[in-house]
């Protein structure tokens, strides 16, 4: 099934937080993985079209819908696709548990790893009390990100002539914005309850752009960044 000879190929690929439509998205960056790594089953674990950010103005690069077609190519080639909508792409949960294209949209779904374990995969919003009940605030900080990814495209820019490593400053600022504003609803807690709640052994999430995999008692808990 592999679309270069020399592909990596994996079982399973969990991808979130792309935020296609927006100007901060590195999708020159995914395509090169996508185009050296395949994969029986790809879950999109939210946010991967941002909606919030289009509709107040259309900003669609080649390079964004070449990231569509290469995912599209893959099902079509034979991977299962998963989409798990986020809140910017919250428009895709009016079709939950349809099919278009070979694409699923689901609101959450139980994984099943190769070793058996089962993992809870969810974008996380749903559990965020920001997004729950202060949509004003959350989109606030939406614009305050955006900046935040104009600035860190410049920042590398001068990093590279420099010789340096690329250094995310849109994660810096959104692990510190959300710490103070997001980690208060306890985010990480509630979504490990969920995952006990729905009997399975970890969650797979994303939303808060920081990426982590560890045991929290009986759980893992793993963030996609």
């Amino acid at each position: 099934m592999a679309e270069d000879a020399d592909a990596l190929r994996v079982r399973t690929l969990f991808l979130s937080d792309i935020h296609l439509g927006t100007k901060g998205c590195q999708a020159e960056l995914l395509l090169d993985f996508l185009r050296e790594v395949d994969a029986d089953e790809i879950y999109l674990v939210g946010d991967i079209v941002d909606g919030w950010k289009l509709r107040s103005g259309w900003y669609w690069p080649q390079a964004h819908n070449d990231v569509v077609q290469k995912l599209l190519r893959k099902v079509r080639k034979g991977s299962r696709l998963v989409y798990v909508p986020g809140n910017h792409d919250e428009f895709l949960r009016d079709f939950l548990d349809m099919h278009f294209g070979g694409i699923e949209i689901q609101d959450q779904v139980l994984h099943e790893a190769a070793d058996g374990k089962r993992y809870l995969v969810i974008h996380g919003d749903q559990f965020d009390l920001v997004v729950r009940h202060a949509r004003w605030l959350a989109l606030l900080g939406d614009g305050a990100y955006t900046a935040a990814l104009f600035v860190n495209t410049h920042l590398n820019w001068v990093r590279r002539r420099l010789g340096l490593t690329y250094w995310s400053l849109s994660a810096w600022a959104k692990l510190k914005v959300k710490n103070a504003v997001n980690f208060i609803g306890r985010f990480e807690e509630f979504l490990i309850a969920e995952a006990r709640r729905a009997e399975a052994d970890g969650v797979i999430c994303g939303h808060i752009h920081h990426a982590a995999s560890r045991m929290v008692g009986d759980v893992h808990y793993l963030n996609t960044g």
